[in-house]
């Protein structure tokens, strides 16, 4: 058997701790009464309608607009993008095209402490119109909530002129910039089109050493001066941008603008379906079937039961981040009960794995192998079986994410309103198994194989192996 370092157990097993910690609690610290998250954890999880309740809304084109059919879909469909891009996956979305309105029904933020369903509304029908346009003009001034200075209605060339609109905007993120002082500042990076790379290029040329300001619909959200021609595609927006306003914004430009304002007809909240006790009932459930697994673990597989709850506690870390947002690069996930569920199951599967493993080391010591040979023989032998049983509910979580995800491939059979529940699961159930390939698999074997190098854990008893003179 290749031997891996000593010391790598200890390594390994301290990260995955460290690791697990953050993963569940977060990071963040306060500054006065603001808080700042460095590290997202278990309670940025934005959790579904049916353990937070949430807001229901309808919409209607504002004014005498009569919209056709096709507007009315371009419109909810922009709307549906909004959520998905902010990590909503728990909602409800109908248009009634005979009576011209639109219908949703979507979870509370998980920093929410107002519960005001007329700011949340708002922020996905807002009609998000981004617009180029020379010079920095506007009418009014106001401040917002925070003090900062908001300018609003675009007058003269700035009003009569539109350079460049958000059509071709092909992508656009929030990112932290560094600036020439020192400092760091939010800011939107925008990806442009080819047409839109050429279209800029010539604004750029056109305006050097002008202003051209940036507008969200009626409001002027950055007026830098032109300094160089850019001709690559990428441009930025700069202005008073905390995490959320720059994410917000980002997420805006993407879905892109609806084709119509709307008016929202009703709104309220939703009571949630089990609430907030239910979910610290099955934490706490949670923590204690832990502890009992991790008893019967050990009680019956001694050392491999020890490293195998180390890599239980690393999935659940594992899959706790890839829901709460902990990785930049994957948005936060609304987590509603049935995905609690396919976590479990998850988890369940991770214990399978173990177990199997456990299982075929001490069918080889038993048969007469020495501890490297058992080791090298039993985690060899157990691989196949754990990659077949995993690989069907990969197979599985796909295909329900595929049928009632945000694509919605069969939505005509089973209805939209499976969407945001079956998701969840398909989701969790997917993230848990790869989790379980990296902890339960490739982790769990390097630590049991780390730790086989030390004098004080070659004894094979410590493995299941019979227990003969002390060895």
């Amino acid at each position: 058997m290749k031997r891996v370092p000593k010391p790598v157990f200890f390594i390994v097993a301290l990260l995955i701790l460290a690791f697990t910690f953050t993963a569940v609690f977060g990071i963040a610290y306060y500054n006065g009464d603001n808080k700042t998250t460095v590290i997202k954890g278990v309670g940025d999880i934005r959790w579904g309608i049916d353990i937070s309740g949430g807001v229901n809304a309808t919409f209607k084109p504002a004014g005498d607009y009569d919209a056709s059919d096709r507007e009315l879909e371009a419109a909810k469909a922009t709307i549906e993008q909004r959520m998905i891009a902010s990590g909503i996956t728990d909602y409800e979305l109908y248009a009634d095209t005979a009576k011209d309105r639109i219908i949703v029904r979507f979870p509370w933020k998980s920093d929410e402490k107002e519960y005001n369903a007329g700011e949340a509304i708002g922020e996905i029908s807002a009609t998000a119109s981004l617009t180029f346009r020379p010079g920095n003009s506007y009418e009014t001034q106001t401040v917002d909530k925070n003090g900062n200075t908001i300018m609003k209605t675009p007058t003269g060339e700035t009003a009569e002129t539109i350079l460049m609109d958000g059509s071709y905007v092909e992508d656009a993120k929030a990112t932290l910039q560094k600036e020439q002082d020192g400092s760091t500042q939010w800011v939107v990076n925008l990806t442009l089109n080819e047409e839109g790379k050429e279209k800029f290029k010539t604004i750029t040329t056109d305006y050097k050493d002008k202003v051209v300001s940036i507008w969200m619909d009626d409001v002027m959200i950055s007026a830098p001066t032109v300094n160089d021609v850019i001709s690559d595609g990428n441009a930025v927006i700069s202005g008073s941008f905390t995490v959320k306003t720059a994410t917000d914004l980002a997420n805006k430009i993407k879905a892109g603008a609806l084709p119509f304002e709307l008016e929202t007809v009703t709104y309220g909240n939703i009571s949630p379906t089990l609430g907030q006790n239910a979910l610290l009932a099955m934490g706490v459930a949670a923590v204690i079937a832990f502890i009992l697994i991790a008893i019967i673990m050990i009680v019956f597989y001694r050392l491999p039961g020890v490293i195998a709850i180390i890599s239980l506690l690393g999935q659940m870390g594992l899959s706790i981040a890839a829901i709460s947002g902990y990785f930049p690069i994957m948005s936060s996930f609304t987590m509603t009960l049935p995905g609690i569920a396919g976590l479990i199951l998850s988890i369940g599967m991770g214990v399978d794995c173990n177990v199997i493993t456990a299982e075929r080391i001490k069918e080889e010591l038993r048969g007469g192998r020495t501890l490297d040979g058992a080791l090298e023989k039993g985690t060899k032998n157990s691989l196949a079986a754990i990659i077949d049983g995993n690989m069907t509910v990969v197979i599985v979580s796909i295909i329900l994410m595929l049928v009632f995800g945000p694509t919605n491939i069969l939505s005509f059979i089973f209805g939209e309103a499976t969407t945001g529940t079956i998701y969840a699961f398909g989701y969790t159930l997917l993230v848990g198994v790869i989790s379980n390939f990296i902890m339960g698999i490739f982790f769990s074997r390097l630590m049991l194989r780390s730790i086989a190098g030390l004098k004080p854990f070659r004894k094979t008893w410590l493995y299941g192996g019979a227990k003969k003179n002390g060895k």
